[in-house]
Order: structure tokens, then C-alpha cells, then sequence
């Protein structure tokens, strides 16, 4: 089976943010791509890029065989690309039908309108029921139906479809992804961008997993729960070089490890923190972090004790600092600073 869609060593920026990195994947006629990853990862950039709304800074764009790295999204969309982005777009002071029918006659004339609001009514009932009511006064769910049903007039050759369950209900979701498995079955390849793995995965072919603008991994969608909850929740790095960590810590960072304190900061507690036993300390207590003024000698050196690191890690027991009880890999661990031995 040939590929529909191939992107060969994308990336692409924001004026100076740079969003993609090399980038290569491919989508095959009649297949469905999930693909996956968290906020920020570039998922969305990735399918502006692909329809010609964003512009590639490098690296080659294929549709049906054909370069279009550098074509305008209307004329990409001719060659039969669709792209549904995120959101809700439609016109809010026109009802259902009219919304449907104003896609529709550009697509296929006054001719083939009614066949057309035939097809999108018998796919989704929920709009045959509110044909009448305004496009702004429906749920959001249903506004987001309502954007899907506009590609079942002429099915494209390709449908990619930017986070289609976000903020919708449980129910409103299953009719959703139905209404993309009717759409496949009349011969539409699919690029699917979602956050909720599970419901993707059950419909698609292969995934492919994106990491700070990187393909970090690429599969079967049969084989892709593990290795996508490895990636996605262990902190492993895009190119797979660093091994997962829990906090995101990778092995050889000077940063400390949740539950261990550094030798520098042991010493500074242990030499700010000393009590006569008057019940009263000697001298005042400095702030965390900070030196003491003339304060007490280093056990190992005899000197004052320089600064050290502030405590990392929190209470023992993996707690975060000031008692919150957050275990130790939800919070940010900062910088050691060097010690003076």
C-alpha cells in the first residue's frame, strides 16, 4: 500500500521558537495515524504543517506522490487534504442546516446539497434533531460534531482531525470517533491528534509519539500502550539516549535525586542548626540558603561555614518542602550550587 501523506525531515518555527525537528512520518491510503503526545509536543504544528497553514523551515512534503513543501493550504485542500482543527469552527448565528449547507454547496453545487445534509443527518441524528437551532446555542460537543460533519459531503482523500474528544463528554466522544470510523469506511485516510490514548488506539493502525517536537517513537497501535505510558510518563528523553527517570532527572545531572540530600547542604544543616544546651542558640539562626555572619566553625575545615545547597528534596520520606506530601517527583528540583571543599 503506497503513503498518502509523507513528511521527510520536517521542521518548522514560530518567528524564533522553533516547534518541529526533523520529523518524518508517513500515512498510508486508506490507514489511520494516531498520534500522540503531551501538551506542548508539537502535535498541533505538526498537522498545520502538513495542510499548508504553517510553513516548513526544512524538509520535504509529499501528497499523492506530489511536492507540496511550500503550496498554499487552499490548494493543498483541493488535491483533497481536509483539516479539522481544534475548536469549534462554525458560524454561530447561522442554524445547523445553514451551516451545513453553505460547506456543502461550495463543495459540491446546489445539486448535490440535499444528498449531502442526507449523509451528515443519517451519520450524526443529533443535528437532524436541531437542523433549525442556531450553530452558537448547541453544546460544545455538538458544535464539534457539527464541525466533523462538514467533510461527509465529498469524504476526502484525507482527514486530519486536531484533538477531537477535548472537553467533550464521555457519550459525545463515542459519537464522535463513530462518525470518524464512517468517514475511513468510505475510503478516507485519517491523521487523528489526540491526548486520550486509549480511545485513538482502538481505532488506529500505527501510532506515533511526539516529544518535544521529535518523533520518539513510531509502531503498531497494538503494541504502543507500554511503550507510549513509558515515554510520555518516565521523562525519557525524544532520541531515546537517556533512560526514564521519575522526576526527569537523567543519570549523570548534578541535580540532586528525589529522597538523597548533598553533602554540601548535610554539612550546612548540621552547622547552622547546632543548639547549646541553654535551650537558647549562640547565635541567631541564619535564613535557609544563606551564610551566617561570623558564624559557627566547619567540623572539617575549622573555618566558617560557607553557604551550601538549599535543601532539595524535602522531608524524609519523599515529602515536598513545607510539609505539603507531595511525593518527591511532582516538584521542580533546583540547581546545586558548588561546594566549598
Amino acid at each position: 500500500m503506497s503513503d498518502i501523506l509523507e513528511l521527510d525531515n520536517v521542521s518548522a518555527s514560530y518567528t524564533t521558537y522553533r516547534a518541529l525537528f526533523g520529523v518524518t512520518l508517513s500515512v498510508p491510503e486508506n490507514g489511520i495515524i494516531a498520534l500522540v503526545g503531551s501538551n506542548g509536543a508539537g502535535k498541533s504544528t505538526l498537522a498545520r504543517v502538513a495542510s499548508g497553514l504553517v510553513p516548513v523551515s526544512s524538509g520535504t512534503i509529499r501528497f499523492e506522490e506530489q511536492d507540496v513543501t511550500r503550496w498554499a493550504a487552499h490548494r493543498i485542500a483541493r488535491l483533497g487534504m481536509v483539516h479539522v482543527p481544534e475548536g469549534r469552527a462554525i458560524f454561530s448565528s447561522l442554524s445547523v442546516e445553514e451551516n451545513l449547507s453553505v460547506s456543502f454547496s461550495h463543495r459540491v453545487g446546489r445539486k448535490g446539497t440535499p444528498e449531502a445534509l442526507a449523509r451528515a443527518y443519517e451519520a450524526f441524528p443529533v443535528l437532524a434533531e436541531r437542523r433549525r437551532q442556531l450553530g452558537g446555542t448547541l453544546s460544545g460537543g455538538q458544535q464539534r460534531i457539527l464541525s466533523l460533519a462538514k467533510v461527509l459531503a465529498v469524504p476526502p482523500k484525507l482527514l486530519i482531525v486536531d484533538e477531537l474528544s477535548l472537553g467533550l463528554a464521555p457519550v459525545i466522544v463515542d459519537q464522535v470517533y463513530d462518525g470518524l470510523v464512517a468517514i475511513h469506511r468510505q475510503g478516507c485516510a485519517l491523521l487523528v491528534v489526540e491526548q486520550q490514548v486509549d480511545r485513538v488506539l482502538a481505532i488506529a493502525d500505527r501510532a506515533v509519539l511526539l516529544v518535544k517536537g521529535a518523533v520518539a517513537w513510531e509502531g503498531p497501535a497494538r503494541d504502543a500502550r507500554g511503550t507510549l505510558e513509558a515515554h510520555m510518563l518516565g521523562g525519557a528523553s525524544p532520541n531515546g539516549s537517556v533512560p526514564a527517570s521519575s522526576n526527569g532527572v537523567g543519570p549523570g545531572s548534578h541535580r540532586a535525586s528525589p529522597g538523597t540530600s548533598t553533602s554540601t547542604s548535610t554539612s550546612t544543616s548540621t552547622s547552622t542548626s547546632t543548639v547549646p544546651t541553654g535551650g537558647r542558640p549562640s547565635t541567631p539562626q541564619p535564613a535557609p540558603g544563606t551564610a551566617p555572619s561570623g558564624g559557627p566553625a566547619s567540623p572539617q575545615t575549622g573555618a566558617p561555614a560557607q553557604p551550601g545547597a538549599p535543601a532539595q528534596n524535602g522531608p524524609p520520606g519523599g515529602g515536598a518542602p513545607g510539609g505539603t506530601g507531595h511525593p518527591s517527583d511532582l516538584w521542580v528540583v533546583g540547581p546545586n550550587f558548588p561546594s566549598s571543599n
